[in-house]
């Protein structure tokens, strides 16, 4: 199921092999490198970088280069309304939450993991993206996607990542440079909907909701620790939205009316508050941490319940889609868009739009008072024009 990801992480070892040969074959200058290197960076503002961990509602293009992953956005209408307008791994018409609170704070957006033409200098001024198109908190879930990453893999590649630089800037540096940087952690939807809630998961029969959750957070625990332990200082772990109200959610209703799930949302409501209790704990057990808790749960549902209050037209339904076809699960070159992608809350059947993104952002940015950390970066792609 993994022979992809075996041979990237093969390739990543035999890059790391044949550099250490390398090195035992010209030591003196490798050793002035570094020395130089270590220098330069002790003599300059070296921008703050940052390193996400996620799901779809992240992921900026790790999933395209699994080629037999089923979850993709490598394919139009995605990425429409961002940069050049063709598909760019994003789960969305635009930018990510994740993307708008980066670049808010003047840091820059980082490229995916598997990006094959990334270098150590790339990551070091960029930091990176390993969040993964149907990845969990847990290894189980999404596993009818075939390939994704889950949040276990994904420290496991940051892991490596740290070694490539390492070998770059010496240890010292290295450790400096991954404890003075951001991490975003955002899973756990994926666990609900993609698992949990699904009776073709082992863990849907069993566990009950309050001792599936006890588990998700029990595993959270063991993760954002092994993170902390490998520098992660400054870290925000991202709350779930409504999750009963998504279009997916809404058209598999057994309500006539197609409405939100109740028991989704409770779900939902349930780890949010569990997860922020591990977050305040974590933060007075952890040294010398920051360990936050993003909830966005109220304005979203908000958003959902009362659309025109924020300037959306839909918040029930997907601006792509097969018209009255669905559920379409997702957006192909033969779906049709809605006539405005700014007055829709949802672009697919389970991702917001730019806008609400956009929404969603602010209302982080605005609750936790995030500052512009790095005075210059590079120029990010703009927000979406009202479009057709």
């Amino acid at each position: 199921m993994f022979i992809y990801i075996e041979k990237v992480l093969t390739k990543h070892a035999i890059f790391v092999r044949e550099r250490k040969m390398k090195n035992k074959l010209v030591v003196a200058v490798v050793s002035v490198i570094v020395v130089a290197a270590s220098v330069v960076l002790e003599g300059c503002e070296c921008r703050t970088v940052q390193f996400i961990f996620g799901d779809s509602l992240s992921d900026v293009g790790n999933n395209k280069y699994l080629s037999k992953s089923l979850a993709q956005a490598s394919l139009p209408w995605y990425g429409i309304d961002f940069g050049n307008g063709l598909p760019n791994g994003r789960f969305s018409n635009g930018r990510t939450v994740a993307d708008i609170i980066g670049d808010q704070m003047g840091l820059p957006r980082p490229p995916p993991f598997l990006d094959p033409s990334l270098t150590e200098d790339d990551i070091l001024h960029n930091g990176l993206n390993y969040a993964s198109g149907g990845g969990g908190i847990l290894n189980d879930t999404g596993t009818y996607f075939i390939q994704r990453f889950s949040l276990y893999k994904q420290i496991e590649l940051f892991e490596g990542t740290q070694e490539l630089i390492r070998e770059k800037i010496g240890k010292e540096e290295a450790d400096k440079f991954f404890k003075e940087a951001r991490y975003v952690v955002a899973l756990g939807s994926n666990d609900f909907i993609n698992n949990y809630l699904m009776p073709v998961y082992r863990d849907s029969w069993t566990y009950n909701d309050d001792t599936f959750i006890q588990y998700l957070i029990q595993t959270l625990r063991g993760q954002l620790t092994a993170l902390h332990a490998l520098g992660a200082r400054q870290l925000m772990v991202f709350g779930l939205g409504p999750m009963g109200c998504i279009p997916l959610q809404r058209v598999l209703s057994s309500s006539a009316s197609g409405g939100c799930q109740h028991r989704t949302n409770t779900l939902a409501l349930s780890f949010n508050k569990a997860a922020a209790k591990l977050m305040d704990d974590l933060g007075k057990q952890l040294a010398n941490s920051s360990f936050r808790f993003g909830d966005a749960y109220d304005v979203v549902n908000d958003v959902i319940s009362n659309p025109n209050k924020y300037g959306f037209e839909n918040s029930d339904s997907p601006c792509c889609s097969f018209g009255r076809i669905r559920p379409a699960l997702t957006c192909l070159p033969a779906s049709r868009l809605c006539k405005d992608r700014s007055k829709y809350v949802f672009w697919d059947e389970y991702h917001p739009t730019d806008s609400a993104n956009q929404l969603i952002a602010n209302e982080l940015i605005k609750k936790f008072g995030f500052l512009r950390l790095n005075q210059s970066s590079s120029s990010p792609s703009p927000s979406p024009s009202p479009a057709i």
